[in-house]
């Protein structure tokens, strides 16, 4: 099952402090053994939200709002898309994952949705589509 680990902000990596050189080290040590161990499929850390965009949608109606957002507990970092058998493998992994902040911090893990999730909604041509799209993008 796949599974994204979400790196939540904190007040530093909104107010773009940046990390030490020991903790891009340990991390640089961490993401290489998941790539080892066949885990990760993909993780990259994120600019602060003052940074972003959002688009508010309401029906035919889009509004851009720019940041920085509220809430920063509720703001994610960076994350990492991993490939693992189940949702204790991947509690395991992000317990061994050093402190991705300079001070206390939270990661998030949810299961990403699979074809098989959306039952008889996703029709065989959906299906298909799906795949297509799946596959040139990992051509890219």
């Amino acid at each position: 099952m796949r599974v994204m680990v979400i790196v939540k902000a904190t007040k530093d990596s909104e107010d773009g402090i940046m990390p030490t050189t020991q903790l891009l080290e340990a991390m640089g040590k961490y993401n290489e053994e998941l790539v080892n161990a066949g885990i990760m499929m993909a993780g990259e850390g994120l600019h602060p939200s003052s940074k972003g965009k959002r688009i508010a949608f309401d029906g035919p109606s889009r509004t851009v709002i720019d940041g920085p957002f509220a809430e920063t507990r509720e703001l994610i970092a960076g994350f990492w898309l991993w490939e693992v058998k189940d949702m204790a493998e991947a509690v395991e992994w992000a317990k061994r994952c050093p402190n991705p902040m300079l001070g206390p911090s939270e990661l998030e893990i949810r299961r990403v949705f699979e074809a098989a999730d959306f039952g008889e909604a996703l029709t065989p041509e959906l299906a298909e589509q799906e795949e297509r799209l799946r596959e040139k993008a990992a051509k890219r």
